[in-house]
Formats: C-alpha cells, sequence, structure tokens
C-alpha cells in the first residue's frame, strides 16, 4: 500500500446536476457572480454543462440532467438530512454579507438561515448553498445607520 498524500487534499471540482441549465447557470452566475469558464454541448450540440470559475483553479460543473426528477423537500437540519453532501459553501467576505443577502432575496431565493459566519439558502434545485466568511464573525450593522468611511463612498 502506498502513503497517503504529504498535503491536503484540495477541491478539483463540484459537480450538480439540475433540471434546467439556464436557471442554474442564473443563479450561480448571475445571483452568486461566479464566471461562466467554459460551455458544453451533448452530441446533438444541445447545451448539457457550464463550468463556473471557483478559488484555487477549481470549478463548479453544472450538468443538465432528467428534466422530469423530482425536487425533494429541503431538510430542516443536517440531523434529519440523508446520507450525502449537506451543502457546498463558498467563502465571502464579511463585508459582503448584506450584499448577498440582498441579491439572494432580490432573485427568489432568500436567506433560509444563518450563524454568526454563514448565510445559507437554497439553489433553483432545493440544494443548500452556503455564503460563509468563518473564522471572521460578521460585522455589526446597526438598522438606520448611515455608512461612513472610504468604502461609503464609493
Amino acid at each position: 500500500m502506498t502513503a497517503p498524500p504529504r498535503r491536503p487534499l484540495g477541491v478539483h471540482h463540484l459537480a450538480v446536476v439540475v433540471r434546467d441549465l439556464d436557471r442554474a447557470e442564473a443563479f450561480y452566475a448571475g445571483v452568486l457572480g461566479l464566471d461562466v469558464d467554459r460551455r458544453w454541448a451533448d452530441d446533438a450540440g444541445a447545451p448539457r454543462s457550464v463550468w463556473l470559475t471557483l478559488g484555487g483553479g477549481a470549478f463548479l460543473a453544472i450538468e443538465l440532467g432528467p428534466r422530469t426528477a423530482a425536487i425533494p423537500d429541503p431538510p430542516v437540519s443536517p440531523a434529519t438530512d440523508p446520507p450525502g453532501w449537506h451543502c457546498v459553501a463558498f467563502g465571502i467576505a464579511p463585508d459582503e454579507r448584506e450584499g448577498f443577502r440582498a441579491r439572494l432575496a432580490a432573485a427568489g431565493f432568500p436567506v433560509e438561515r444563518e450563524t454568526a459566519y454563514t448565510l445559507y439558502a437554497r439553489d433553483p434545485e432545493g440544494n443548500l448553498v452556503g455564503l460563509s466568511h468563518h473564522p471572521e464573525p460578521a460585522p455589526v450593522i446597526t438598522r438606520g445607520a448611515v455608512p461612513s468611511g472610504p468604502r461609503a463612498r464609493g
């Protein structure tokens, strides 16, 4: 038996199977802001996959599956999830949190739960997606306050 790698394994890519490729691309590229790296077609020339760039050289492959597949009811918590991946969480900066909250809500994907470090929403297929800035907590926001400082001028 060979020895395990001496470095932690990195993520090469993630793949999600969807029923509506355009809607999934609108969520991941449009709402979350991931850049399209490439598109793939099937043998008949119809769209079958979109690859979106993630950090560190990784990518998210959105793969078209059967349009008739049912979306299961979203689990309530990890304690009630069936075996398998619970969620995928993308890294954000703490000061991006409220902007993502607003973009998700405006696109019809409201935050369904959150911690001091992560917002959770569902993609168009019902998959749980996190936006996390762990280990840095969210900035304290005083409702009704007017932002100040250099970032507020842009």
